[in-house]
C-alpha cells in the first residue's frame, strides 16, 4: 500500500469522542491551508456515522475560515431530522484556536447533508460523450517524463507528488501551454489501491467520502480557462467558498471514473465550476458545483 493511501485512510478514520463528536487528523502536504477535499470528506463520513441505513444522496458545504494543516478537526453533528425517507444533518467543523489567553474552537466549515433509502423511480441521465479510454491514455507520470522540459515546474511539482488518485487528463496541453479557450476539462481518476473498510455498513459512506475527496481537484481551475491562467499563477488568489456534491448511483473509488469539469460564470472576482462523474460504461455517479474566489492580485502602489 502507498504512503499515499494509507494518508488517506488515516484522514478517514474519525475517533467518536461523544454521541454525534467526531475527530478527524489533518495531513500537511506543505501548504499553509488544509485541502477543502479533505474537509468535505470527513464531513461526509462524520453525518454518515449517525445514519444507522439510508446514504447520503447530497451534501451543501461553506467554507468560513483556513483550516490549520497541522491541527486535528472536531465535527459536531446536528441531527436536524429522521423521517421515514430522508434524514437531514448540519455539520459543524471546527480547529482550537488561541485568543489572547483563552483557547477556543472556531468553525471553518459547514455542511447540510441529506440521506435518503433506496428507491425505485424515474431513471435518464446526461451522457458521458466521445472519450478516450484511461488505458489508451498516458500515466501523469509519463506525461511528466515526456514534456519535462515544457510544463512549469510548479506543475510538475503539484502533479509529480504521491498521491492516493492516479489521475490521467484527456489534454496535457492545457497545463503546457494555456491558451484562452473554451471552460472545459476532463481526466480519468482512480486510487491507487483500493479503500479499507471497518465494516460493511460503513462501505458506501467510506466510497462517497473518497469522492468528496477527489472532487475538489482542479475544478476551481477550470474557471480559469477562458482566460489562459492555471492556478499555480502567483498573480491569482483561489480559494473555495463552498461546494456541493450529489451522489445519483453505486460506483468504485478504486475503478477508473472520469471527472467532467465546466465553468459557467466567473465574475466579481468569483468563479462557478460544475462537476459531473462517469464511469467507464458511461453512467453518471456523481455531480459537484463549486464557487470559489478568483481574485487576480494587484500591485501595491509603490512609496
Amino acid at each position: 500500500m502507498s504512503n499515499a493511501i494509507t494518508i488517506l485512510q488515516d484522514l478517514l478514520n474519525l475517533q467518536e469522542i461523544e454521541p454525534n463528536h467526531y475527530v478527524g487528523q489533518s495531513h500537511n502536504p506543505g501548504w499553509f491551508r488544509v485541502y477543502g477535499g479533505q474537509v468535505i470528506a470527513q464531513a461526509i463520513l462524520a453525518a454518515s456515522k449517525t445514519v444507522a441505513q439510508n446514504h447520503c444522496h447530497s451534501a451543501h458545504g461553506y467554507f468560513m475560515r483556513p483550516g490549520d494543516p497541522d491541527k486535528p478537526i472536531t465535527y459536531k453533528i446536528d441531527p436536524i431530522r429522521d423521517g421515514q425517507s430522508f434524514q437531514t444533518r448540519m455539520v459543524y467543523a471546527s480547529q482550537e484556536n488561541e485568543k489572547g489567553n483563552q483557547k477556543e474552537q472556531e468553525t471553518i466549515f459547514a455542511m447540510g447533508a441529506s440521506f435518503h433509502k433506496q428507491e425505485d423511480g424515474f431513471d435518464h441521465q446526461d451522457e458521458m460523450g466521445d472519450v478516450p479510454l484511461p488505458d489508451d491514455l498516458p500515466s501523469m507520470k509519463d506525461l511528466i517524463a515526456t514534456y519535462k522540459d515544457q510544463i512549469p515546474k510548479e506543475v510538475t511539482t503539484y502533479f509529480g507528488k504521491e498521491r492516493p488518485f492516479e489521475f490521467r487528463p484527456l489534454n496535457i496541453k492545457r497545463y503546457i501551454a494555456p491558451q484562452p479557450g473554451p471552460a472545459l476539462q476532463a481526466f480519468w481518476m482512480k486510487t491507487v489501491s483500493p479503500l479499507q473498510t471497518p465494516n460493511e455498513n460503513e462501505q458506501i459512506a467510506i466510497q462517497q467520502a473518497a469522492l468528496g475527496y477527489a472532487s475538489d481537484f482542479t475544478l476551481l481551475d477550470t474557471a480559469l480557462i477562458p482566460h489562459g491562467k492555471l492556478l499555480f499563477n502567483p498573480n491569482i488568489m483561489m480559494a473555495s467558498l463552498d461546494h456541493a456534491i450529489w451522489f445519483h448511483r453505486p460506483f468504485q473509488i478504486n475503478e477508473w471514473l472520469l471527472y467532467k469539469q465546466t465553468s459557467s460564470n466567473a465574475f466579481g472576482a468569483r468563479g462557478l465550476c460544475q462537476g459531473q462523474f462517469f464511469d467507464q460504461s458511461g453512467t453518471l455517479i456523481a455531480s459537484t458545483t463549486q464557487e470559489g474566489l478568483t481574485r487576480p492580485k494587484t500591485k501595491k502602489p509603490s512609496a
